[in-house]
Order: C-alpha cells, then structure tokens, then sequence
C-alpha cells in the first residue's frame, strides 16, 4: 500500500468545544465516562472488587503470559532488524530535519521517561528477591520463584542469576517495546504530517478508517492502558513513600496514609498541570533527574565501590548468557517467577508505552532511524543496569559480606530504606528517596496526563488546561481506589489486563510501521 494522502487530515477537525473544553468526539466521552464509572464502582463495592482483582491477577497471568513474553520477543527483534535494514537512513522530520536538542539533553530526556517510581522501588527489592529465591532453591525445581530454578547454595550463581534476571526487566525488552510506539508516532508525525495520537501509526492499514470507529477504538484503548499504568506506578509509589515516612518518622502505614498522599501528591502535579510544560514537567524533571545522579553517586561511592563496578560488566555478561532461558517463554520450570514477575514488567511496560513513546516522539525529530533505536535501546538500558547493580549489589553485599538479613526481611517497599540505614547519613539518603518518589509521582502524573489529553483531543498538543486537570485528577482517584481494591494485587492485575490488549495494538503498529517506512524509502528513491 501506497500512503499518499495522510496530509489531507486536519488536527482536530472532529473535535468538539464543550463549556471551554476542546474535546475529540466520541474519544474523551468513551474513556472518560468509563473511567468514571469505574472509579464510582470500585469505590462503593470495594469487597467484591477486593475478591475479583485477587482472582483476576493470577488468571490472567497464567493464561497469557506466552503471549506477552512473545510479543516483547518479537519487538526487540524488530528492532534489531530495523537497525541494520536499509530503512534505518530515513530522517525523522524529512532528509533535511534537524535535532531540536543535543545528545546529553535527548539521552536525559530518554531516561527520565521511562523508568522513574520503579526504579526506585524495584532497585533493591528486585535483585535481593531473585538473589534469595536462588540461594534457598532447590536446584531444577519445578514451579519455583526462582528465575531459571536457580542456583541452590552457590552464592556467587546465585547473585549473577539474580543480577541478570533483574537487568532482563529493566533492559533491552522494555525499550524496545517504547521503540516501537516513538518510532511510529514520530515518522507518521514529522514525516506524514499526522495527528501525534496512536491511531495515526495504522494509516498503512486502515487508510481514511482510521479517523472512524476503528481509529476511536484505538485511541481508547490507549487510554485505558496508559491510565492504569500510571495508576499502577502512582499506587507503588504511594507505597514506598507510606514505608519510608514511616520508617523516618513514623506515620502509620495504612490505607488511610496511602490514599491521603496521592491526594497530597496529586494535589502538587495539579500545579504543575497548570505552570505548563515548561515551567512545570520540565522543571520538576531536571530536579528529578540531579537529585537522581546524586542518590546513585553516594551509593556507588559509600557502598562497595569496586563490587559496583566490577559488578557492572560481570552482571551485564550474566544477561547476554541468560537472556534466550529468560526469554524463552515455553517449558519453564520457574512459573511462579515467570507468572509473577515477568509477565507482570512486560504488561505494565506495555500499558506505559502510548504515555513514554509519545514523550520520545515529541523530542526525536531530526534523528534518523538507526540512531533513534540505537539511542532508545542501548542508552537508558545501560543507565538502568548501571542503577540496578549500584542498588543491588549493595543490598546484596550487606547480606552476604556483612551477614546482615535485616534487608532481606523487610517488606518490598521497605527495602530501599533498610538498606540506606546501613550506609552514612541515613537520615538524608532516606528523606532523598521519599523525595525522588514524590517527584516522580508528580512528573509521571503531569506528564501522564499531557499525553491522555493529546490523545483524546485528537492529537492536538495545546489541548485546553481543564482537561489535563481532569485526567490528572481521574489518575489519582483510579490510584486510590485500586489501592482500596486489593493493594499491589489489584494495581498489579490492572496493569497486566490492560497491557494485554495493547500488545496486540503494538503488534499491529510494527507492521504499519514496517509499510510505512517501505513507502518513504521508495518515495525517496524515486525523489
């Protein structure tokens, strides 16, 4: 197929103006009236929820975890034939388009996007969780929580396997993942001049249906996955910032300190919403990311220092050896870490990928398609596996140099901080990580919102303030009722049911995509 006439599209030529609001008909009315039902239902019947998300987690895990495991598969390998095919020459933004930022602007930008409250919450408790279930398993059981059965009293295996499970859910298979949905909205964007909204990267398929049903159902669909994902991520961080206020200054840990931070937190992503992009996300976000570099360089230099380093490239071997076991998603004999954990990343990577990719879309034109995906893979990979083994080796080395179990015995969202207790300036690192959480939640949420309300008002970018207010407020309520709806269990079970279906949209992308950059490379030749 031919892509001739995408240019003939208007942004926003369906959309509809409402007491002030610019809204994209029947877009903004079918998400944002399910979401409001969803909120007021979950809220009143809190019990029968309680009983469906604990049931709904592990049902769905089991029965599509193939699925999910195999589309992150065939995302990095598209990925990986792109770079090295003739379509990687093509410029975002056409053969003359140039960058709008420099490397260490866009490579921090890149990072900044993908990752934020997981790391924090995940960077400890991750690496010690598969280092102890590796240690205490016996070796080639079946159904363990260990990754690949483990390495039952090895202690050295244990800590690689561990590392190298912990790099495989931070690594290459999420990235690619956000590739692919930046990759497809940028060329469609700069190159076809189409809506920034995800609907734009199926023209090669759908041709003018994609302005109709088919096209709405789309867009939805990426509303409800980038809003429970976000949901998902603001719930955890409202978790670890509870564990950590309570650890510092003991505010109680419960269901009434979670729900009063969100509303805390969203209340200050608000402000932001209202400051604009500038003055607000991108502000916080160079916040984030200094306070972020300071936490990792203490850590580095007060921890084990040479463990860290020498840990970096042993760790990252460790992933390159392990990484056709653990991707491999047929046979397993570790099912309860396939199911449990796995399965888990690459739906919640998926349900954040319409809210990351367009972020990375909107700050890569004038790259071309090899670098882009060169520089979306490799760069904030190698900037996770360096914060995972900074984390996780220190963690790790107060348990098996030091003897100390004091981290491993600590909840999930308490580990971060117990393992901060044993380095100098406790008190300081601690409060920097309660402040990191904070910070994240509110770049994530002001962010998160921005891109929902993009996508609802029809790929228009300068979308009336009220409607980022409302999806950020709905982001928090949806948070918050999760939360009230089973804890981690229900944020967990959201994240994985909305992926799900988006993986099927992505994989639909990288064939529009493929078409897409088929029809460019000829219209060039022939230019």
């Amino acid at each position: 197929m031919t892509i001739e006439n995408e240019t003939d599209y208007e942004v926003g030529q369906d959309n509809v103006n409402i007491l002030g609001l610019d809204i994209h008909n029947p877009v903004f009315f079918i998400s944002g009236g399910i979401i409001v039902l969803f909120v007021f239902f979950a809220a009143t019947f809190q019990a029968p929820m309680t009983e469906f998300f604990s049931w709904l987690r592990p049902a769905v895990t089991e029965s599509f975890d193939w699925f999910l495991a195999t589309a992150a598969n065939i995302f990095v390998l598209f990925c990986i034939v792109l770079i090295f095919s003739p379509f990687g020459s093509i410029r975002l933004g056409g053969k003359d388009a140039q960058p709008d930022f420099t490397y260490t602007g866009w490579f921090a930008m890149l990072f900044a996007a993908g990752m934020g409250i997981g790391l924090m919450f995940y960077g400890v408790s991750e690496p010690v969780s598969h280092f102890s279930a590796s240690f205490a398993t016996d070796a080639g059981t079946a159904d363990s929580w260990a990754p690949l059965s483990g390495a039952a009293g090895d202690v050295e295996a244990a800590r690689r396997l561990g590392m190298a499970a912990t790099i495989f859910h931070w690594g290459l298979h999420p990235w690619a993942i956000y590739a692919v949905v930046g990759l497809a909205l940028a060329f469609f964007a700069y190159n076809r001049g189409l809506p920034l909204t995800i609907r734009s990267a199926f023209y090669p398929l759908l041709g003018e249906r994609v302005w109709g049903w088919p096209g709405h159902l789309i867009d939805v669909l990426a509303v409800f996955a980038t809003l429970f994902g976000l949901a998902t991520s603001l719930g955890i961080g409202a978790e670890q910032a509870n564990a950590g206020l309570n650890h510092l200054f003991g505010l109680p840990v419960s269901e009434t300190s979670k729900i009063m931070l969100i509303i805390g937190i969203t209340g200050i992503a608000l402000f932001s919403v209202v400051a604009g992009l500038d003055a607000g996300v991108k502000r916080l976000s160079e916040i984030n990311m200094a306070l972020a570099a300071l936490l990792l360089l203490f850590v580095i230099l007060v921890g084990p220092t040479l463990a860290i380093l020498t840990g970096f490239f042993e760790y990252l071997g460790a992933y390159v050896v392990n990484l056709p076991a653990l991707a491999n998603p047929f046979g397993r004999t570790d099912q309860h870490f396939f199911d449990g954990w796995t399965a888990f990343y690459w739906a919640w990577w998926i349900s954040w990928s319409p809210f990351v990719g367009m972020f990375i879309a909107r700050v890569s034109r004038g790259r071309t398609v090899r670098e882009f995906l060169i520089c979306v893979l490799l760069i904030p990979s190698l900037v996770c596996v360096l914060w995972m083994t900074a984390f996780g080796s220190a963690a790790l080395h107060q348990i098996v140099e030091q003897g100390s179990n004091a981290v491993a015995e600590a909840t999930l969202e308490l580990q971060l901080f117990v393992m901060l207790e044993a380095m100098p300036f406790a008190a300081i690192t601690s409060f920097l990580g309660i402040v990191l959480v904070v910070v994240f939640f509110v770049t994530s949420s002001d962010s998160g919102s921005l891109v929902i309300d993009t996508i609802t008002a029809g790929g228009k970018v300068d979308a009336p303030v009220p409607q980022r207010v409302f999806w950020a407020v709905f982001e928090g309520l949806v948070a918050v009722v999760l939360l009230l709806a089973g804890g981690l269990a229900a944020l967990q079970a959201a994240a994985i049911t909305t992926g799900i279906p988006f993986a099927l949209v992505l994989l639909g992308m990288c064939v529009a995509l493929w078409k897409g950059l088929a029809s460019e490379r000829a219209r060039l030749q022939s230019a």
